[in-house]
């Protein structure tokens, strides 16, 4: 049987290159090969971009290359440094270049719906879609069309599989009739959506066959919202197989790279640097019950998305992030509790959680959290926003405790209980554990596979 034919597109690329289209070119092949991932080295010429997006695409698409499912799939993605073609694990990837002059409309348009979306703009928003920078945005969103449709006359694809809000006008301009499918990574809240917008987003969405959301009350909102095509809920995975336990070497290289002591009792955050991962929330928390653990120490894992990289859009929030979290560091004295990592390799990022005694999601608004399942796959018990997507699976006082993330005095309230009672910590470590198989990779891939297989007609 011929494999499904498969373009997938989201805005964040699978890798960031630290070297030119060029630089790639001169140094692994002749300008008419293509290039395979394979041949780089992880660490000097790219890395996987961080975010729950790489982690869930690539190990889906993968996975449908594997088994046959998919023959030769492609996916096209923002990636203004690097080779416009490449090829990984039986993938092409189609690189979008927008040009410098139009890259800050697109950044403050995509910026500004984020914004509107979580709840935190600032600036009025109903002019927007009027604004010169839209243009900009609709102009990216058109090229990726274009190349789908190239891409499609060259491979007949079966199967459109947009991800993320960036690209949600791409329907509107696939001239096919085959389906499409979207998925929904950040929040959905039909309140939060401006008056103005709604008659376009309302459109942008039922021009896709099938909308993917994370939880149970994106599904319920966007049915309020007025979508009006089938909708799925599938919870976010992960390969739980790649979450190893760490050498004790390991586990004292870390310690030593990041200043922690053998006896320090570590709570641990990891989210990328943005105002919406509520940091601040977690360091005041922390800072008030940081007298009654004097052995206790926050560390702080992360830094930009793709957005603020230098090798991405080049926004400089994450930047200013920090420097506003170091200086509510420095107001509370806080200094010598508190560890900034940066950004933690894989390796790394497994001894983290292996050496804490707790994580904590402080996020304003998320639209999951994965972070809370990485935890769990150790064993440790989360503290997590009660406007998590992730929180629908946390058992208040079970397997985790949910707090209020704008009110610090509340999480400082759950991390003096859980710090207290080490026995309740260890018990809700193990049921979160026993909750985590709701996200692993083989659950993830097996609804989206069979989603897809139905609706192209295939066995499913």
């Amino acid at each position: 049987m011929k494999g499904l034919g498969l373009c997938v597109s989201s805005q964040t690329p699978l890798v960031r290159f630290s070297q030119s289209h060029e630089e790639i070119v001169r140094k692994y092949s002749g300008p008419n090969q293509l290039l395979d991932l394979s041949q780089m080295l992880e660490g000097e010429d790219y890395e996987f971009t961080a975010g729950g997006v790489t982690r869930m695409v690539f190990p889906l698409v993968k996975h449908m290359v594997r088994e046959g499912i998919s023959e030769s799939p492609h996916w096209i993605s923002l990636n203004p440094i690097g080779p416009e073609k490449i090829t990984a694990s039986g993938i092409t990837l189609h690189h979008i270049k927008l040009e410098t002059e139009r890259m800050g409309g697109y950044g403050y348009t995509k910026e500004s719906i984020w914004k509107a979306l979580h709840g935190i703009q600032k600036e009025p928003v109903d002019s927007l879609l009027w604004r010169d920078e839209f243009v900009d945005f609709t102009y990216y969103n058109r090229l990726c069309s274009e190349l789908a449709m190239q891409l499609d006359k060259e491979n007949d694809f079966d199967l459109f599989y947009v991800h993320d809000f960036q690209q949600l006008p791409m329907a509107h301009m696939l001239h096919t009739l085959k389906p499409k499918i979207f998925r929904w990574h950040i929040p959905f809240d039909e309140s939060l959506v401006p008056e103005m917008w709604k008659q376009s987003l309302s459109s942008y969405f039922n021009a896709y066959d099938v909308v993917v959301v994370s939880c149970g009350k994106y599904l319920e909102s966007l049915r309020r919202f007025g979508y009006k095509g089938k909708a799925h809920h599938i919870y976010p995975y992960i390969n739980q197989d790649i979450y190893k336990k760490p050498s004790r070497s390991e586990v004292e290289e870390f310690n030593h790279k990041f200043g922690i002591s053998e006896g320090d009792r570590v709570v641990l955050v990891v989210a990328r640097l943005d105002p919406i991962k509520g940091q601040d929330g977690a360091i005041k928390g922390f800072a008030r019950v940081a007298r009654d653990f004097p052995d206790a120490k926050l560390v702080v894992a992360g830094n930009g998305s793709f957005s603020s990289s230098k090798q991405g859009i080049g926004l400089s929030k994450a930047e200013r992030w920090l420097g506003r979290l170091r200086e509510l560091v420095r107001t509370l004295k806080m200094e010598d509790r508190m560890v900034f990592t940066g950004h933690l390799t894989h390796k790394e990022l497994q001894v983290a959680y292996e050496r804490c005694e707790l994580t904590v999601l402080p996020s304003i608004l998320e639209g999951f959290g994965l972070v809370v399942i990485e935890s769990w796959f150790y064993k440790k018990p989360a503290i997590v926003s009660s406007m998590a997507g992730v929180a629908e699976l946390v058992k208040h006082g079970e397997n985790g405790f949910l707090f209020d993330p704008r009110d610090p005095n509340d999480l400082a309230d759950k991390l003096s209980i859980m710090l207290s009672n080490q026995n309740l910590a260890s018990v809700m470590g193990e049921n979160g554990f026993k909750v985590s198989g709701q996200c692993y990779l083989e659950r993830g891939v097996k609804s989206e596979t069979e989603m897809m297989l139905n609706l192209v007609g295939g066995p499913g």
